[in-house]
């Protein structure tokens, strides 16, 4: 398949530290890809150059053959909105909300009515296994459903990439290996790519590919499986 998002030389600094050093990556439709690499080897400043939530310094970033760096902050956010997906740590719920709503949030901030927003969040929760959690609280959910929570909401906008920062980082290691494997399949059965910041190499594995980054560099572009 065609490459979905493609980051070509990029470059990032902090002052001093060169967080990237002209950095290539591309991912397919359908592909998930790891990112991998110790504690601020660039790996999340990769990720967030990718998803638009920084500008790099040199080099560009396309999605779907569209520059997406030298757009504007509002454009960059609305991109964020409707052709990313996100998938956190923590999960980053509102508490106040219920699960189903959580999910309708990005639907609801793109303008679509909460009726609507709230029908097309439900679809998500059969086959995520979350059926009857609609309308419990983020508090009234384990850790894995939590996150299950969170892959619905990054998937209900249909969206080209969903960026996932050490999905499984807060769950046990049962409970993380299942959460993995619902997050790849969901991705590819939605007919985005994935792609996965983690040290965890149980989390890579269930990817299709791993890069590894170090310094600021990519060591590896790995081998499809």
């Amino acid at each position: 398949m065609n490459d979905v998002i493609v980051g070509s030389a990029l470059t990032k600094r902090f002052g001093q530290t060169v967080a990237l050093g002209g950095v290539d990556i591309a991912v397919r439709g359908g592909e998930a890809v790891a990112i991998m690499g110790p504690s601020g080897s660039g790996k999340s400043t990769l990720l967030h150059c990718l998803a638009g939530i920084m500008k790099p310094d040199d080099g560009e970033v396309h999605l779907l053959g569209q520059r997406i760096d030298a757009m504007g902050e509002r454009k960059r956010s609305a991109l964020r909105r409707t052709r990313f997906g996100f998938v956190f740590q923590f999960g980053q719920l509102l508490p106040e909300l219920p699960a189903e709503e959580n999910v309708a949030l990005p639907l609801m901030l793109g303008g679509v009515s909460r009726q609507q927003a709230v029908r097309q969040a439900r679809e998500w929760f059969g086959p995520l296994g979350l059926q009857g959690m609609e309308t419990r609280r983020p508090g009234e959910l384990s850790g894995g459903q939590a996150q299950r929570v969170a892959i619905a909401r990054a998937l209900v906008t249909k969206p080209a990439v969903v960026f996932a920062d050490e999905p499984t980082g807060a769950l046990d290691q049962s409970t993380g290996h299942d959460t993995m494997r619902l997050l790849v399949e969901a991705t590819k059965h939605n007919g985005a790519c994935l792609i996965v910041v983690t040290h965890d190499p149980n989390v890579a594995a269930a990817c299709d590919r791993t890069v590894e980054v170090r310094d600021g560099r990519l060591l590896a572009h790995g081998v499809a499986r």
